[in-house]
């Protein structure tokens, strides 16, 4: 075998096992290295053990990063229909549920299968429980020498640092990414949980634990807002949980750091215009005078969260609609629309599905290659910058891999004799940048 480049790819992730195959695909001698006794093991738990492994409602406004115009770039040289061609063209069937892709068995075992079946293919050396404590550029060899957790060392031409984040894992682990790249002079943006969940201290909480709705909320930060999202909610007896919240749950995190002041306000009826809400609950107060404000409020929303309305508005449940009057029926309805909840804090890294932060996107280019030491590339989430929920995250991982890889083995004019082969296996014209 001709090879023209030893490379080494620390972390076998879904980033990882991209990098090390993209690598292999255009001629290189790989070894991934892997601290645990398998490779892949997070992508199991991704989308609820479905694996979402894209989005064709693809936009870069789904990304928290500090440089979009380098990071479009890079979803152009690789979008999201070279995952969905990569991932057919090694056998795995993906099918389309309203833009989010999944493995069509919805398993994402089948994810890692396909993966840990073509690295085999395209003959990567694997090396699991090995943790690269170390890492070392010798300028005079040209070499990458890796320490291991036992003082083995081995030497390689390129380096890929794709170790992921602590995101989901117990505390103190899936930090040696961030070690490995510190120790060649790069930067760590403070990193924090993503997608996860907030907490408060209102005392309202037990009451609403287990409580599931659609909903609208607004994140505030210092009384200016910082993000809006709607659909389901879900209350705990610490706070709240939901893709809706997960979605800016980082923005909470930095600014509750920060000592700033972070709270939401929820809006239980976000389908409807004010002016069509107002009519519904005059007329509604006009029909049901008769009844008392538990049975008014009956069918508005979850009873549990009436009940709650009708406290923090100061009402009994047994109170007549009449006797309270319309200036404070519609005050009380007028919470329903604008629910406050003071945010305290955020769940920690172990709850988290992503990590925000990690190393410095600015000191690497567009190849994805650092700017202080040539050779060394990075990939996937150890790099700052992470997606929303919807297949975002994993987008990333396949696309950064897929560039380190490729120009840690070839450079961007190399020629792959996998993609060369491949045949096209979809119907739907790509859109290029």
């Amino acid at each position: 075998m001709n090879n023209k480049f030893k490379i080494a790819v620390v972390g076998a992730g879904a980033s990882g096992m991209v990098a090390a195959l993209t690598a292999a695909g255009y001629g290189a001698e790989v070894t991934l290295f892997e601290k645990k006794d398998r490779v892949g093991k997070k992508i199991l738990s991704t989308g609820n053990g479905k694996c979402n492994l894209g989005n064709l409602n693809f936009s870069t406004e789904q990304y928290y990063c500090r440089d979009k115009k380098k990071l479009h770039k890079m979803f152009c040289v690789f979008s999201v229909w070279d995952s969905l061609s990569f991932f057919e063209s090694i056998g795995l069937m993906v099918k389309n549920k309203n833009d989010y892709l999944y493995p069509r068995s919805e398993q994402a075992s089948a994810v890692l299968d396909v993966l840990r079946t073509e690295l085999v293919r395209r003959k990567v050396h694997i090396a699991t429980e090995t943790e690269i404590v170390k890492a070392v550029y010798h300028k005079n060899g040209k070499c990458f020498e890796l320490t291991d957790f036992f003082g083995k060392t081995s030497c390689f031409q390129k380096l890929i640092i794709a170790c992921g984040s602590p995101a989901s894992l117990k505390r103190g682990d899936g930090l040696g990414g961030y070690n490995l790249a510190k120790g060649f002079g790069h930067k760590i943006r403070q990193i924090m949980p993503g997608l996860v969940q907030l907490r408060s201290d209102e005392c309202f909480l037990k009451a609403l634990s287990g409580v599931r709705v659609q909903a609208g909320i607004r994140l505030l930060v210092n009384e200016k807002e910082e993000g809006c999202e709607m659909g389901e909610l879900q209350f705990t007896d610490y706070g709240i949980s939901g893709i809706p919240v997960f979605q800016f749950s980082r923005i909470a995190a930095y600014a509750l750091n920060e000592k700033k002041n972070v709270k939401v306000i929820i809006d239980f009826f976000p389908e409807q215009e004010e002016k069509c809400f107002t009519v519904m609950c005059r007329l509604r107060y006009e029909s049901q005078m008769d009844k008392s404000i538990e049975e008014y409020l009956t069918g508005t929303s979850n009873k549990k969260i009436n009940m709650v309305m009708a406290k923090q508005a100061g009402l009994k449940p047994g109170t007549k609609v009449e006797e309270a009057g319309w200036p404070v029926i519609w005050k009380l309805m007028r919470q329903y629309r604008a629910f406050a909840m003071h945010i305290s804090g955020v769940n920690p890294m172990e709850n988290a599905q992503v990590c925000a932060g990690g190393v410095d996107f600015g000191q690497v280019s567009a190849d994805l290659e650092s700017e202080i030491v040539k050779g060394l590339y990075f990939a996937g989430e150890v790099l700052d910058i992470d997606g929303k929920c919807g297949g975002y995250n994993l987008q990333w991982a396949w696309t950064s891999g897929y560039i380190a890889g490729r120009n840690a083995a070839e450079g961007p004019t190399g020629k792959n004799p996998e993609n060369e082969k491949k045949q096209e296996i979809l119907s739907k014209d790509k859109e290029r940048c």
